[in-house]
């Protein structure tokens, strides 16, 4: 069983900066890539960026280019979104989720149905 728990959200003005964490537990935690996706109100709960098993694959979506970072450290087990130059368009409530894969695998998984883990979100909001 894969549990993941966000942390980290919260209020922020415009061009501020927010440090979210995604702890990823369970036998197969450490053996997935992670993603962390975000939804407001009335809205499809869209793609940010992803990392691999190995680290070795890293993707964004357009939006976070440029202004966000994903990492993650294996030891802690846990995924990072480090997110500068926020906009009032980033305000959402922010989930991590995980898949299970093979160490070698750096595919670009970026929909919904790609993941069959999720946390519960947390709130980030952006104001202006």
């Amino acid at each position: 069983q894969v549990q993941l728990a966000e942390s980290g959200g919260g209020p922020v003005q415009a061009g501020g900066s927010l440090h979210l964490a995604c702890r990823v537990t369970g036998y197969t935690g450490s053996r997935s890539a992670v993603a962390w996706f975000r939804q407001t109100p009335g809205k499809e709960r869209e793609f940010v960026a992803s990392i691999s098993r190995s680290g070795g694959g890293i993707y964004y979506a357009d939006s976070a280019k440029g202004r966000f970072t994903i990492s993650r450290d294996k030891a802690k087990n846990t995924v990072f979104l480090q997110m500068n130059s926020l906009k009032p368009e980033d305000t959402a409530v922010y989930y991590c989720a995980a898949r299970p894969t093979i160490l070698s695998d750096n595919t670009y998984y970026s929909t919904l149905t790609d993941y069959g883990h999720w946390g519960q979100g947390t709130q980030v909001t952006v104001s202006s």
